[in-house]
């Protein structure tokens, strides 16, 4: 099954609730911990390597906290993840220096890197902005772990 690590869906989350508040000025580590019920330490983790990646930046003190370096619809979805993730790959045995050994027979090489590049091109056409404008706001009492 495919799906975002935790890592990705909390980084994601982070950066669209950043890009949603962002008129507000910085938005903190634990404000956002607090919305979502995520492990402040993990989070902070998260947002240290967006901020390196600078996609975010951290400001401190007293009203600290993390903005987007770029507007919502500059970043998309496809740079979050790398940041957090590194490159997007659906299957680990792509190219021909991995050590699967089935890489001289695979007859799912062609069609998997077909959904490798489908995926990639979401990823990278999605923005911030468009995370926003589909958003669906869940009372905090509704949400339901599906983890």
């Amino acid at each position: 099954m495919l799906r975002f690590t935790k890592r990705a869906d909390y980084g994601l989350m982070a950066m669209h609730y950043i890009a949603a508040h962002g008129d507000e000025g910085a938005v903190s580590t634990k404000r956002i911990a607090e919305e979502f019920h995520i492990p402040a330490e993990l989070l902070a983790k998260i947002l240290q390597r967006l901020a390196k990646s600078r996609l975010i930046t951290a400001h401190n003190g007293p009203k600290g906290g993390y903005e987007l370096t770029r507007r919502p619809d500059a970043i998309t979805v496809g740079q979050v993840v790398r940041a957090l993730e590194g490159p997007i790959k659906i299957v680990s045995c792509m190219t021909d220096g991995d050590d699967c050994p089935q890489y001289s027979r695979c007859n799912l090489r062609r069609p998997v890197q077909k959904i490798q590049t489908s995926i990639s091109r979401l990823l990278d056409t999605m923005t911030l902005a468009e995370l926003a404008a589909d958003a669906v706001v869940v009372p905090v009492g509704e949400l339901v772990s599906t983890r």
